[in-house]
């Protein structure tokens, strides 16, 4: 398991592309790819790259969590 090098929401920057996905929920590179093409995950393709806005990100964790802080 990946482990994180960041120890809160304020440590990331504004928009996160997979690697940072990977490193924050511990996941394989391919597994972060795969959830940024979820519908229902927050990304937002901009050309060909595709990034996560900081905020949205931490909504859907807490969503992911139950709403639990």
């Amino acid at each position: 398991m990946k482990v994180s090098t960041y120890h809160s929401y304020d440590d990331l920057p504004l928009f996160l592309n997979a690697e940072l996905i990977s490193k924050v929920l511990g996941v394989s590179l391919a597994s972060a790819y795969e959830l940024m093409h979820d519908k229902e995950f927050p990304a937002v393709h901009v050309g060909s790259r595709i990034v996560v806005p900081k905020e949205q990100f931490q909504k859907w964790v807490e969503e992911q969590m139950g709403g639990a802080k």
